[in-house]
């Protein structure tokens, strides 16, 4: 679920903080820069696990502030396929389950990936799944807030990154642009169908 991740950067320090040891300033500068952020196709960063190599500072004409090539390992959230997660049902819709585990929000599972036959209750807006037993079906209900166990089976990187309108597509694309914003940098595709996936309560209750 989480991995070290080797990156390079380049750090400014300003000079009100040249009192302070670098390594310390470094470290701040970077988590200000990537933590909870999503950086495309690596995951989401969470914080600096250390700083393995530092080369010369530098300071440029202009400007009073050091600027250091830094190499270090960043812990990042990044799932590997075929993983299984528990997490907690946080809405449901006619796109399938959402699901979020505290720190992450941005996992969907599909309505073709529940367990089968599977149907979706307008009244109650959730997902249903009808159980079949010698009695007949029984309605098995996904709500809000209960505890799911999923596999990872995909995962979908967006480059949020902002881009300049096109004067052609200026005045006609805002709607779209407006769409676009709103889209989540990373999103997890989940699965249930299979056996002991889905909800704890039905594989822990008889």
């Amino acid at each position: 679920m989480f991995v070290l991740v080797e990156m390079t950067d380049t750090v400014r320090i300003p000079p009100w903080q040249f009192e302070r040891k670098l390594n310390e300033s470094i470290a701040e500068e970077l988590n200000k820069k990537l933590a909870n952020k999503v950086v495309y196709n690596v995951g989401l960063c969470i914080c600096l696990y250390d700083i393995t190599k530092l080369e010369d500072s530098y300071i440029f004409p202009g400007d009073g502030a050091s600027h250091t090539k830094v190499h270090f390992r960043y812990v990042v959230f990044h799932p590997f396929l075929d993983e299984i997660l528990v997490g907690q049902i946080k809405s449901c819709s006619q796109d399938g389950v959402h699901v979020s585990i505290g720190f992450f929000d941005d996992i969907v599972i599909p309505p073709e990936s529940l367990q089968q036959p599977a149907k979706f209750d307008e009244a109650e807006q959730v997902w249903v799944w009808e159980y079949e037993t010698e009695e007949g079906a029984h309605d098995l209900y996904m709500d809000i807030g209960e505890e799911i166990r999923f596999r990872v089976v995909d995962e979908m990187f967006v480059d949020t990154s902002p881009t300049g309108p096109s004067s052609a597509e200026a005045s006609t694309s805002n709607a779209a642009e407006e769409v676009q914003k709103k889209e989540a940098p990373y999103t997890l595709v989940g699965s249930i169908s299979e056996p002991g996936l889905g909800l704890l309560s039905w594989w822990t209750n008889s």
